[in-house]
């Protein structure tokens, strides 16, 4: 096959969780732009809506909204099922919605810790409802979770003091068990066809809600000495999400400008 098609999505649906933020806008277009309908989620529908009235239809696809919270399973089952009928069948998931956590490991409390971890939870039941249906349509699927460079090393104490809060110790905690939860589903689902990955962004900070002298003490941390953009993912998600990477399951792929590399 061209090197070329084995990118193209055409006559392939994919839900991205979390599709109206700062990161998901960019993962929806890109797999919008290869030619995917895609099916934005959030957990307020008319954002989902909104957001998927803007992407491409370049390949005349149908790109819809629906709403789902991953923090709850009554959510995730409804959300799915109305996501199946607007579009029919789902091939690709990208799970990358989040309930952030605001507390660092000073003053976050048992129960705040513990919420924190039901993102994972949400992660996986979402997932199992995409392998389960292609299961049941003897259909291949492509499963990618966002997890972190934060869920590979520690950070930078001296990079957040006197700016804000540390990183989430939560937060580190969860992508961890993203990665590692990508690699225990990929080897027991690989005999259904189903692939698991995930991608890992390093800094990605919003310039609307990160303080500038914190971009500033982050790109002394990284080899490129800047920060990614969101439109840097596209393709290690259309990679993932495609026949490029057939051959590819339990795989993370670090997006982080060389960060993990020191």
């Amino acid at each position: 096959m061209n090197s070329l098609k084995l990118f193209d999505l055409t006559n392939k649906t994919a839900l991205v969780t979390g599709g109206t933020g700062w990161l998901g806008q960019a993962i929806a277009e890109g797999l919008a732009e290869a030619g995917a309908a895609v099916i934005v989620s959030s957990r307020n529908p008319a954002r989902a809506e909104e957001a998927a009235a803007r992407l491409v239809t370049e390949n005349e696809q149908h790109h819809v909204g629906v709403s789902i919270d991953q923090m709850d399973a009554d959510s995730i089952r409804a959300g799915f099922e109305q996501a199946i009928a607007l579009a029919g069948s789902i091939d690709i998931l990208v799970n990358n919605g989040l309930e952030a956590v605001a507390s660092d490991l000073t003053t976050i409390t048992f129960e705040e810790f513990a919420r924190h971890q039901k993102n994972n939870a949400g992660y996986f039941d979402l997932a199992r409802h995409v392998r389960d249906h292609a299961v049941a349509r003897s259909a291949s699927a492509s499963i990618i979770s966002i997890g972190s460079m934060y869920g590979q090393v520690g950070s930078y104490p001296e990079t957040y003091d006197g700016i804000c809060a540390a990183n989430p110790v939560a937060y580190q905690t969860l992508k961890g068990g993203t990665i590692q939860m990508t690699k225990h589903l990929a080897v027991y689902w690989a005999k259904d066809n189903v692939r698991v990955n995930c991608v890992s962004p390093g800094p990605f900070p919003n310039p609307a809600s990160a303080p500038p002298e914190l971009i500033e003490r982050l790109k002394i941390h990284s080899p490129m000495m800047r920060m990614g953009q969101p439109h840097e993912l596209k393709g290690a998600i259309v990679f993932l999400a495609s026949d490029a990477s057939s051959y590819v399951t339990g795989q993370n792929i670090t997006v982080d400008g060389g960060w993990t590399a020191w």
